[in-house]
């Protein structure tokens, strides 16, 4: 039978009154915590705070005590199409769709992720923030007086500490849980999300529930039950670095990692000094070497390495050979003249070749 909190909930809610009828649904369900109902209800109060990822959440544990209420799905479909999980709400829309066939908001839903799944392959931006999905109507009630008048619900601290390190193709979250029979820990990804449930008997029970700083492949990650934790994988979609644990709009622009390079770069410092363009020195220098004017032997020298950085060949050949043979005395271009003979020294006028004795 339905409580009166649950009744005034109702009406909250469809007089727009969000924030209270998710305060009484929360009031209703610490009083009845095993009912469906109201975490599938509570779910739809946190859709329209925007409230996407604790809706996931409610829409998760409504699913785990009834597997065939069918507004469960649509609400956690719902959400995860907010949060840009097209893949994830698409499973669940199919699920409730099969147990609520003649319900078109399912079918509306559908093509809607199917639509955007398909830009998602062509790597077309995702919709803005505008976008939203259709969410599931309120039945109509009679309106309640006095539902101001309630007991806000205190949030109480998290049961367990948890914490996380990743490597560049994975994210490990451990949370420090101690004697924790497997049975009783339950784990569900979704393609940005991360729910953990451990519901041990005449305990209260401890929930997980975190939309991530990046996408994970669902189908890769893994989570295990030890004897002092309990240990969860999460595959990343993309090798980016991730700054937190949880998504936040601050988040700065992940960096991708390269896991081959890491630990062998040098790290880089800021410097104030300009940089150099190597290019134009050097055709700088070029240009001075060429426009230089030199004097004496160091002209002639420069004008014989310019002959033989232009000449063919057979102009080169019969420069090395005149000079080597004629003991620096005689340079030749003309290699028909000196090719075929010994080429003889030459000396300057008053001076006289010697041959050196070794």
């Amino acid at each position: 039978m339905e409580s009166d909190l649950e009744s005034k909930a109702r009406e909250a809610f469809i007089d727009d009154h969000f924030e209270l009828a998710e305060q009484l649904y929360s009031q209703a369900i610490a009083l009845n915590p095993t009912r469906a109902e109201l975490f599938a209800d509570r779910a739809q109060a946190n859709l329209k705070l925007n409230n996407f990822t604790e809706a996931v959440a409610d829409a998760n544990r409504a699913i785990e005590m009834d597997p065939s209420l069918a507004k469960a799905y649509l609400r956690k479909g719902s959400a995860c199409f907010n949060l840009e999980e097209y893949q994830t709400a698409k499973a669940a829309l199919e699920t409730g769709a099969s147990l609520a066939p003649g319900d078109a908001r399912f079918t509306n839903l559908l093509k809607e992720c199917d639509q955007w799944i398909a830009k998602e392959t062509v790597d077309i931006p995702k919709h803005s923030s505008e976008t939203t999905p259709t969410n599931v109507p309120a039945e109509s009630f009679q309106p309640v007086d006095d539902l101001s008048n309630q007991v806000t619900p205190t949030v109480a601290k998290p049961k367990y500490r948890h914490e996380f390190y990743q490597k560049p193709e994975e994210v490990v979250v451990t949370i420090l849980a101690k004697g924790i029979p497997a049975e009783n820990v339950s784990v569900d990804f979704g393609e940005q999300i991360l729910s953990v449930s451990i519901d041990v008997p005449g305990e209260d029970a401890y929930h997980f529930q975190h939309r991530l700083f990046g996408k994970i492949i669902p189908s890769n990650c893994r989570h295990d039950v030890l004897s002092t934790k309990v240990e969860v994988r999460l595959a990343k979609a993309e090798p980016i670095h991730w700054t937190t644990l949880e998504f936040s709009n601050a988040s700065t622009v992940p960096q991708r990692v390269n896991a081959s390079v890491i630990g062998s770069q040098r790290p880089a410092y800021p410097s104030s000094k300009p940089k150099k363009d190597w290019d134009k020195i050097e055709a700088d220098v070029k240009k001075e070497e060429k426009d230089e004017k030199l004097d004496g032997d160091a002209a002639l020298n420069k004008f014989f390495q310019n002959i033989y950085a232009d000449a063919d060949e057979d102009t080169k050949r019969a420069m090395k050979k005149s000079f080597v043979e004629s003991n620096g005395t005689v340079l030749s271009t003309n290699w028909k003249e000196v090719g075929s003979k010994k080429v003889e020294g030459s000396p300057p006028d008053g001076m006289e070749m010697r041959k050196w004795e070794y």
